[in-house]
């Protein structure tokens, strides 16, 4: 489980196609006290550390991962959210994140706002009923709140979030420009909520 909060920024130093994709990330973290099996959020996407040295470690990424997610994290240079599992007794400072990601959405606007980004992005009709305004949503492994939301005709939503100077600098969001594309995931409530409901309109059928 993650919160959403960035601790480091990583880039891909290698790219190795293989069964999966095998990638090596460059970190500032302390990978003494990472241990081989662990769990680290790279933009939001859950993956494992499989072998590590000083100051990278490697992981392995599923073609169905591959698939789900912003096709450009996975090239060599990529700059990459980075945030290590919660342990018990952690500051929940974001929200529950599982590094799931529900969906890619696409950057369609980014305009200034004070001293603050604010960026609007489009979502696939997949997942656009559980966008909400003022609920939690995790962009490129950002835990952000929500500021509003638009249908579309399509099904599609269109929603945008205020990125504040401090997240800029921290992150990978600072950098959006129009046509990029970013990893989403949902709130886990909306998720399971969505399910319960599903599973009751299938009993009531």
């Amino acid at each position: 489980m993650f919160t959403g909060i960035i601790t480091d920024l990583g880039t891909v130093r290698s790219v190795e196609a293989r069964g999966d994709v095998r990638l090596v990330i460059a970190t500032a973290y302390d990978l003494s006290s990472v241990d081989l099996g662990a769990s680290i959020a790279c933009s939001g996407v859950c993956l494992t550390v499989v072998a590590k040295d000083a100051d990278s470690f490697t992981v392995d990424v599923s073609a169905e991962s591959v698939g789900r997610t912003a096709p450009a994290m996975w090239c060599p240079g990529a700059r990459l959210n980075l945030e290590r599992a919660c342990k018990v007794g952690d500051e929940l400072g974001g929200h529950i994140v599982t590094g799931h990601v529900d969906g890619v959405g696409a950057i369609v606007q980014v305009t200034l706002d004070g001293d603050s980004r604010r960026i609007m992005i489009s979502v696939p009709a997949g997942i656009a009923p559980f966008v909400a305004e003022k609920g939690s949503i995790t962009i490129d492994g950002v835990s952000l709140t929500v500021n509003g939301v638009a249908d579309q005709p399509d099904a599609t939503a269109n929603f945008n979030v205020n990125i504040i100077p401090h997240t800029a600098e921290k992150t990978t969001l600072g950098a959006l420009r129009i046509g990029d594309t970013v990893n989403l995931e949902i709130d886990v409530l909306a998720r399971y909520l969505a399910r319960m409901q599903q599973a009751m309109a299938h009993r009531r059928a």
